[in-house]
């Protein structure tokens, strides 16, 4: 880590250098109920459903050791531990502390891009609070946040976005890293191209069956050849391997979509499998949308067939879906119709919208990759 001061512009920096925090709660829905119930502290825990359907939400730093992580089978995760104790999530809980938190960042922070319950992006370049410096702003939050809540949050302070994500999650938990101007490049490209938000699991593999890496092997590739290779991620790879971001935090930033997709190594053929499918991948985007406290109304099925022929059928309901099953059952009365199905589905995905208070005229935006290729 280094001191708060290299933040500060001088040596040549730029005086319109940004001051970005990103602030990520340490296993957040599992630290909360060990919190909230001593004979879980120090046990291997998933927050999630343990039936075969059942899929982990989040999982805390013990389970973690044996390899359980967010978004994996339940029935995979008791393989890989035993010992693991599955708890259901309690979503109104973690809102409340959420909310308790951004209150917390408001207090160091007029803009403040919240990504989900549990993390958030802070621009504090103004120094709201005087502090001196963004890293003494970290650290004030980072003691806030443990003293009123009893949560341990990691921070990463840099003068963007993408590298203070980046650093966030160098030293979990309860870590706190900086990277100043001047650093970032070789901060990023010592690190595996599997940590680059934004790079999912089978854009990672292209990238090694090509011999790319880390982001130095990322940043030694010119644009000639990431524009043959990757198209019109071109661009923002190149800056990626230079620790270029210029996106700027982006307080109360509308919801309008989220979803999800889920493809596979081996094409799903029968009714059972792709109702499984759409199962697993309905409890991931009720997740992320009880992360954002979104209730939608209009529930969109994606299909993708073996021979890459897509197809998209939307539901709209009266009320806004209020819980997982209510939002499955939307998914299965979408894809009732369309089984059986005579070609392999390759790709399944589904995407809620239409969201309370929102206002039809605005433009879309979708919360998070469309492609939630972590799950496959």
């Amino acid at each position: 880590m280094h001191d708060d001061a290299d933040l500060n512009p001088g040596d040549g920096a730029d005086a319109s250098v940004r001051k970005i925090i990103h602030v990520d709660m340490d296993a957040f829905y599992a630290s909360v109920e060990q919190r909230d119930d001593p004979a879980l502290r120090g046990q291997p825990v998933a927050v999630g459903g343990s039936s075969r359907r059942g899929v982990v939400a989040a999982a805390s730093y013990e389970a973690r050791k044996f390899g359980v992580r967010s978004a994996m089978p339940s029935i995979t995760a008791k393989r890989q531990c035993p010992a693991l104790i599955f708890v259901p999530p309690r979503f109104e809980v973690y809102r409340d502390i959420s909310n308790q938190i951004r209150a917390i960042f408001r207090d160091y922070a007029d803009e403040v891009e919240p990504l989900s319950l549990d993390e958030a992006y802070l621009d504090v370049s103004a120094d709201k609070m005087g502090l001196g410096s963004a890293t003494a702003t970290a650290r004030l939050i980072r003691r806030r946040i443990r003293e009123e809540t009893g949560l341990t949050a990691s921070a990463g302070v840099s003068y963007n976005k993408f590298i203070a994500k980046l650093a966030s999650d160098q030293n979990k938990p309860n870590g706190l890293t900086v990277i100043p101007p001047g650093k970032g490049a070789a901060f990023v490209q010592t690190l595996s191209i599997r940590r680059f938000h934004g790079i999912g699991p089978v854009t990672a593999a292209k990238m090694e069956g090509l011999g790319v890496f880390s982001g130095a092997d990322l940043a030694a590739k010119d644009p000639l050849w990431l524009a043959e290779n990757f198209g019109n991620s071109a661009e923002w790879l190149f800056n990626l391997a230079r620790g270029i971001d210029h996106r700027r935090v982006k307080s109360n930033r509308p919801l309008k979509s989220l979803g999800g997709e889920r493809t596979f190594f081996n094409d799903l053929i029968t009714d059972t499998e792709i109702r499984e499918a759409l199962a697993h991948v309905c409890i991931v985007v009720w997740d992320r949308a009880a992360k954002r406290g979104a209730r939608g109304r209009t529930v969109t099925l994606k299909l993708r067939y073996a021979d890459f022929r897509t197809i998209t059928r939307a539901k709209s309901v009266a009320a806004p879906i209020l819980d997982g099953a209510a939002l499955l059952a939307a998914g299965e009365a979408i894809l009732a119709p369309l089984l059986p199905t005579e070609q392999g589905i390759r790709l399944l995905g589904l995407t809620l919208s239409k969201f309370e208070g929102e206002d039809d005229e605005d433009e879309a935006e979708t919360a998070g990759p469309t492609d939630l290729l972590s799950l496959i």
